[in-house]
């Protein structure tokens, strides 16, 4: 708490101070940085480190460069987060070591740095192998030497062939190397090596859409835009999200944006531009929205598309990066068609033996029905009056199932994945004929827009489409339950069942029209206790709602406050 009086009361000589740092080991004075005032409570010399080591880089190295390379290997299908803390760590090599070097006082910052550092974040460290990679390397850092297994030292070595890099060409190289060895050994074989790397043209770049890799504030010059962000990116040590996770749980003054009629339509827009047109009339959007956008969502509206591939304006940006998501959705089918194949075919038997059981009927003694002979010399004799049988049928009431899937930017990572196991999914249903319907959502602005890719009595040709899955921006789960949930409850079957997968981490920009109230931010323990709400109105009025977790373990705990018990975790294909 006193870390925070102090950056209020002194937030433009912390700020002051942090530039400085970069410009004094820079060297180079027209440099420009946005000190992270929130790192600073996280540790103080991890801040200042933060400021000497993006120096230290611009001093040895050209960042513009190796930003440039990052974007064009990204364009060519490399992950972005997995690549962005590789150059972390080789840029930690490359410039940390000759700034310490130089500068003793620097050490010790950086060393005292480095052990908050793995101190913080080992728990999320430990999981992946790229994160043990850092602690080991950080372990070296700090306590001198490190022994450990001999992929991990071999991966070490590389890492630290980057202290040999005499100009950004060389450590680019270097970071390719790891990159295609530690994260993605297929990569050179599927999209070719360095060479072709670097041979994409600006041009090529250029008529790319970056704007899903970006928040909306930052659409107007894409490519500049993202450029700028993974350079930022990858000038960090520190994992940035835990530094939010770690400034949400501190109180803070809600940040509010209000928005101009003028935004609102040019919003609309753009919605229809890089999602699709509507399938709804204009009377039945309209209808839908005053039903449905009331209480905390009453500044929201819903939008109902069958996706940009289906129904474009026009065959834009985002049109042809739609149609390269859904190509790389199809690719991870064919590479993993023996599995997916495998899981359909269990997941159908498991629901035939379930329909059978509730198809089955028995015959039981009654005191009415079929007359038993043999039984009838009880008749007087005892005091059983049990003569006769009657069958009793199973429940064998119809099903209709929603399968909905969160659609948001956290789920890019597992973008693939995800889309496979809404196919799968929706092809067991097929295959024992239930009716059902698989929609997708997520949230742009004050829209949370979902995208339809089959409607209950399609034909199982329909089911592709699910390969048409996209990521991007927020979700504002609460509301998107309880649309999906309005269409289910409309049908005559007596058995309807929600099928959510999501990420458990409900979150929403605030973004408020003119003139109206405005809520509480969209996140955290609001968000899942609304949509926990929802999930609870929908099962009162007799629909089952399952919850499918696609999301990181450290989520898992809203989604228990969300489904209850009533939810399955799903760590692979």
């Amino acid at each position: 708490m006193e870390n925070e009086h102090l950056i209020e009361d002194y937030r433009l000589e912390l700020e002051s101070r942090i530039k400085n740092l970069l410009w004094t080991v820079s060297g180079d004075y027209t440099l420009d940085m946005k000190p992270d005032l929130e790192l600073f409570l996280r540790s103080k010399e991890i801040a200042l480190y933060d400021g000497i080591r993006q120096g230290a880089f611009a001093r040895y190295y050209d960042r513009e460069a190796l930003g440039l390379y990052m974007v064009k290997k990204i364009y060519c299908h490399g992950e972005e987060a997995a690549l962005t803390q590789v150059a972390s760590l080789c840029m930690e090599e490359a410039a940390g070591e000759k700034i310490a070097a130089e500068r003793p006082g620097v050490a010790r910052i950086r060393k005292k740095a480095l052990e908050d550092i793995l101190d913080q974040e080992f728990e999320q460290l430990v999981r992946t192998p790229l994160g043990r990679l850092k602690i080991a390397l950080l372990k070296k850092h700090v306590l001198g030497s490190y022994e450990g297994k001999t992929k991990l030292a071999s991966q070490m070595a590389l890492v630290e062939k980057s202290r040999e890099a005499k100009d950004t060409l060389e450590l680019i190289v270097v970071i390719d190397q790891v990159y295609n060895q530690v994260v993605d050994p297929k990569f050179e074989a599927r999209y070719g090596d360095l060479s072709r790397v670097l041979a994409v043209t600006l041009e090529e770049l250029t008529e790319f859409s970056w704007q899903d890799y970006l928040s909306e504030e930052m659409y107007e010059e894409a490519l500049e835009s993202y450029m700028e962000k993974v350079t930022g990116d990858m000038s960090r040590m520190e994992d940035q999200e835990l530094t939010k996770e770690m400034a949400d749980e501190r109180p803070v003054k809600q940040k509010i944006t209000v928005v101009s009629p003028e935004a609102l339509e040019k919003a609309y827009s753009y919605v229809e531009l890089n999602y699709g047109k509507t399938y709804l009339s204009p009377n039945e959007e309209k209808r839908l929205n005053y039903h449905l956008c009331r209480d905390m969502h009453g500044d929201c509206s819903l939008y109902f598309t069958e996706g940009i591939l289906k129904n474009p304006v026009r065959r834009n940006y985002q049109y042809e990066y739609a149609r390269r998501l859904k190509d790389k959705n199809i690719r991870l089918y064919y590479d993993k068609h023996r599995i997916v194949k495998q899981n359909i075919a269990h997941l159908t038997e498991i629901l035939k033996k379930s329909i059978v059981l509730r198809d089955e009927s028995n015959e039981v003694l009654s005191d009415r029905g079929n007359i038993v002979p043999g039984r009838l010399w009880r008749i007087g004799r005892t005091s059983d009056p049990y003569v006769f049988t009657r069958r009793l049928r199973g429940d064998c009431t119809d099903f209709v199932v929603d399968v909905l899937i969160d659609a948001s930017g956290s789920q890019r990572p597992r973008q693939g994945e995800v889309a496979l196991q809404g196919y799968i999914i929706s092809e067991a249903l097929s295959n024992v004929g239930i009716p059902h319907r698989v929609l997708s959502f997520c949230t742009f602005w004050d829209y949370t827009i979902l995208h339809r890719f089959r409607e209950y009595d399609d034909d199982r040709r329909a089911n592709a489409n699910i390969f048409e899955y996209i990521t991007s921006s927020n979700n504002r789960d609460g509301l998107a339950v309880k649309a999906a949930g309005q269409g289910l409850l409309l049908r005559e079957e007596e058995k309807k069942i929600l099928i959510i997968l999501s990420d458990g981490r409900p979150y929403d920009v605030v973004i408020n029209r003119p003139g109206s109230r405005n809520p509480l931010p969209y996140r955290g323990d609001y968000a899942a206790r609304d949509t926990a709400l929802e999930v609870r109105r929908l099962r009162n009025e007799g629909v089952s709602v399952l919850g499918v977790f696609a999301g990181e373990e450290k989520d898992l705990e809203t989604e228990r406050k969300i489904f209850g018990k009533d939810f399955a975790y799903i760590r692979n294909i």
